[in-house]
Order: structure tokens, then sequence, then C-alpha cells
């Protein structure tokens, strides 16, 4: 058979459903073979819009996102989405086609080293220079990059190699085994933990899986130890849950940070630096025992006493077997702590100026979307205040990046959500920026058929930087602009356009919006004019309660 004909059936034995793409002329014997293929091929009109919908499909179900393009720009336009997939721990396989590597009558025309391009931000990148490897080449893309830490992977299939005869067979996908962490370690672990006072657990990326959450709510069911978690931990444990005392959404300042900093021992189940520090290490701080997949990557904030190297459910439930509350333990600090934290997030959730500020905005949709509703987030400032205002009932529930955090990943992330999830509700909240970096996916989700919510916080300016602009003292300068009529930019989709203009508007908008067929856009404007004295001057002027 033809080279690309035995590529798309090493894909469908990969259990592939779909690609998300823009095809070239390069990749047209692969788009031949295709369409005679189960896998459904999702036409996007952007490649990073593609290439952020193969990552969080890889997010989550665990198997790798496929996404595809041509050679040159094509190619080159998925060097973000591959940067966000491997950063964020998500499973995906990039396709780039090439001219052809035998005989090419066009010269340099479009030629780009993709291959080279791609090895600093993949775990594997290789070019087919014959049919007969493709087979075992799709076997080992896959299988690395599911093996943990997942990641993106590429292969790039030159044109002539795509029309070659190629002999193979297809291999089978043997399930892996996780290694258990050495018994010395939970020994160490156990010990450290026992001999703790006022012990913490934090709660990372990494464990956001089925597994690793069961065994979580286990340990803490049986140990009492309270917990917090990561922006991209959210809801591995729903956060109602008594023992739940915040999200670390920003680094150092919160009032979170008086438990942490009051603690002596933390249990850092599933976290790695890639992700934007919940709390800084020092000397004089509380001893970190790093629970993960992979050991621990030692730098300035970040240095644990103690790796737990291993499959993570496994050893979560390693501790929780050989442990039981102690009597020296004392949680009373952390509880005062959960309640200050509680009435701090409480402020200005109710608040009914318009344009809305972020924290009522947050409040009036975890108040719409239901328990099993999903929400994505693009990148912006909005993001903290999501972070440590929303609470999320089950996992991934919650789509943001604290890893390459991203812009203009938001609205293809929500597409993807609600394409393989059709009966659960999906909003997408995007920044005024954010959303106009891939805002030509619209037509895409129009075209899907998906019932999506997008709401786009409108404050006509890059939001985030202005925060930090105004933090470090300087003018403000340089960070505004002007939008289209986001309405009518909807409507020209052939999706239903809403602009309230009041508090109240917002929430029957956004209800009417959840319960209703088609995509809906709510432009909704947003008061960012707290953040300074907030999230700047009046969390560092905190103090610690006793």
């Amino acid at each position: 058979m033809k080279t690309s004909d035995l590529f798309v059936k090493a894909l469908e034995n990969e259990g592939v459903e779909y690609i998300f793409g823009i095809p070239g002329e390069e990749n047209l014997d692969f788009l031949d073979s295709l369409q005679h293929s189960s896998i459904k091929l999702v036409l996007t009109r952007h490649e990073q819009g593609a290439g952020f919908m193969a990552a969080t499909y890889g997010r989550l179900t665990g198997k790798p996102g496929v996404c595809l393009a041509t050679l040159g720009p094509g190619a080159t336009n998925l060097v973000t989405p591959a940067a966000y997939a491997q950063l964020g721990g998500m499973p995906m396989l990039m396709i780039t086609g090439q001219k052809p590597i035998k005989a090419s009558k066009q010269g340099q025309f479009q030629i780009v080293d993709i291959v080279n391009m791609m090895r600093p931000i993949t775990k594997f990148t290789k070019q087919v220079v014959h049919g007969n490897t493709i087979a075992s080449t799709v076997r080992e893309a896959f299988r690395l990059a599911i093996e943990e830490r997942p990641g993106a992977v590429h292969i790039e299939l030159p044109e002539d190699i795509a029309a070659e005869d190629a002999d193979g067979h297809l291999y089978t996908v043997a399930p892996t085994r996780r290694p258990d962490a050495d018994s010395h370690a939970i020994d160490a672990a156990i010990d450290m933990i026992k001999n703790a006072k006022m012990p913490l657990l934090l709660i990372g990326a990494g464990a956001n899986r089925k597994r690793s959450s069961k065994a979580l709510e286990a340990f803490i069911e049986k140990t009492g130890i309270p917990f917090f978690n990561t922006q991209m931990g959210k809801g591995v444990i729903d956060e109602r849950h008594e023992a739940y005392l915040g999200t670390a959404a920003l680094s150092d300042h919160d009032f979170l940070h008086c438990a942490i900093d009051r603690s002596d021992l933390i249990i850092n189940v599933g976290h790695d630096v890639i992700e934007k520090p919940p709390f800084f290490m020092r000397d004089d701080g509380p001893k970190v025992i790093h629970v993960n997949f992979s050991p621990a990557q030692i730098d300035a904030v970040y240095f644990p006493q103690l790796d737990v190297v291993g499959d993570i459910a496994t050893s979560v439930n390693r501790l929780t077997n050989a442990l039981l509350p102690q009597e020296q333990w004392d949680f009373s600090y952390f509880y005062r702590v959960k309640n200050e934290v509680k009435s701090r997030l409480s402020k200005y959730s109710d608040d009914e100026r318009f344009p809305l500020l972020p924290q009522s905005a947050v409040h009036i949709i975890r108040e719409e979307l239901n328990e099993d509703g999903i929400l994505t987030l693009d990148n912006g400032v909005y993001k903290v205040w999501f972070a440590r205002n929303y609470p999320c009932y089950q996992n991934n529930s919650l789509l943001l990046d604290n890893a390459l955090a991203t812009m203009g990943a938001g609205l293809p992330s929500a597409m993807l959500a609600k394409l393989i999830n059709p009966e659960r509700k999906v909003i997408s909240v995007c920044g005024d920026g954010g959303f106009m970096m891939n805002s030509q996916e619209m037509e895409t989700a129009v075209r899907l058929d998906l019932d999506l919510v997008v709401i786009i916080l409108n404050d006509s300016a890059y939001g985030m930087i202005k925060w930090k602009q105004e933090g470090m003292g300087f003018n403000n300068f340089g960070l505004d602009y002007t939008n289209p009529d986001f309405v009518k930019y909807a409507e020209s989709y052939g999706a239903t356009g809403h602009r309230p203009t009041s508090h109240v508007e917002f929430r029957k908008v956004l209800q009417q919006a959840l319960n209703s067929k088609g995509v809906h856009l709510i432009d909704l404007g947003v008061d960012y004019s707290l953040n300074h004295s907030i999230l700047n001057e009046g969390l560092k002027e905190k103090i610690c309660i006793l």
C-alpha cells in the first residue's frame, strides 16, 4: 500500500478519533488516505487552533491528540501549540508535510528545517525517509507522547515518501505499567509525615488523573491533613471539601501563604517547576516531600528534601495505608486561615457596579454553570481571579494554562471540550486580547454545530500587563487599543451576540445562552481598576492572623 495509507492505518491502530488541522499540497496523499478512514478530519482556520485542540484532547483523554499542517508557514504555526503541550504535560502528535526529499524542482522555496526547529519543544521529532519505517515511527511517537511526563511529538512526512509503496505491519499497542516508588523513599516519607506538627498537602497538575484523584481523596479522608492546590491542580479534589484551604493563585503574599509559611511539612503531589511556583521554598521554611512520576527539578525556589518517584496513585495509596491521624498534628491555625481566605474571596463577589469587577463575573459564572460544566480560560489577569475565587467540583472542569500561559488557546480548548463532551455545558472565558488571537475559530465552532458560550472580558487593553506596569510603578503606556463590535462580529459567523449592560442582565443573558443551541458570544465589560490595590498593595500589607 501507499506510505500514506499505512500511516493512516497506524493512526487507526492507536485509536485516533480526530485529526485537527489545515492540509496543504504536500499533505494531499495523506488527505486522500484519510478520507477512507474512520478518523474524522476537523478543518480549522489556523494551525494554532488545530494544535490547541489536539493538545486539549490529550489533556482531557490522556491519549495523544493529533494535528496536521503543511510545510513552512503551516508547520511554524504549530510552534506555540507544541510548547503549550510540552510544558503543560499534554500528549500530542503533530504531522507536517515537506517537499520531496529525493528530487525537488523548487529549490529552497518554503523550506524550513522543521525537525530541528521542533527538537527543543518536543519529546520526539523525526522525518520519515522510507515508507517501511512509518508504522514503527508512529508507535514510538505515541509511546513517547504518553510516557511520563506526557508531551508533544512530531513526524514530518515528505510528499514523495507519502506517495511511495510501503511494506510494513502494525505494532501491538501494549499498555505501560509505571514503576512503583522505592520502599525506602516511602518509609522516609511516612517518618517525615508522622514527625511533623503541621503538615499540609499540595496538589499539582500531575495529579490531575482519575486514579490519583481517588487516591488523594482517600488520603485526606483517613489522615485529615488539609490541602491546597496549584492553578492546574484545581478540581482534583472537590473544593467544597472541608479540608480545602484554597488555591495558590499567586506565588507569595496571599492569605493562603500564611498557612504555608506556618506549616513545617508540605507533601507536594504532582507539581513540577514548569508550572508557576505556588510558593517559594526558603531555608527556614517548611520541608517538602516531592511525590511525582519523576524526580524534582531543582531551582532557587524549589529544592525538596525528599523525592518519592513512581506512579503517583500507588505512592499515595501506600502512604494512606501506613498513616493514621497523629496526636501532635494541629490544624487549628490552618482552619482559621481558611475562614480568613473565604471572607476575603467573598468580598466584592456581589458588587453590582458595571462594568463588572472580575470577582463579580467569577461569582455569577460559578452560580450559573452546573456542577459538571467545563470552563476554559485564555490567558490574562482574570486568570488570577478565577484561580482564587472559582471553586472546582471535578477534575478538568477548569482548563487553564499556568505553564506556557499562552494567549489564544482558550476558545480552541473550549471547542474541543464540547466536541468530546457534548452532554456537558462549556464556557470559554477570554480577554479581548486573547480572543482576537484566534477569533477566526468562531467559524469552526459554528460549522461543527457546537453549543458553546464564549464570554469576552472587554477592557480594550492588555490588562495583565497594565496590572504589572502599575505594580512596578511605571506610567500607563502602550497597552490600550480599540476592538471590533463583538456582537456584529459573532453574528457575521452565524453565532449569536450579546452585550449586557448591567449585573442583572449579564446573569440573565448567561442563563439564556447556556440553555440555548448554537454558539453564543457575550461581550462583557470588565473593571480591573481594583487589581493593583487588592493584589499588589493590599496583599503585601496583610498581617497573618494569630
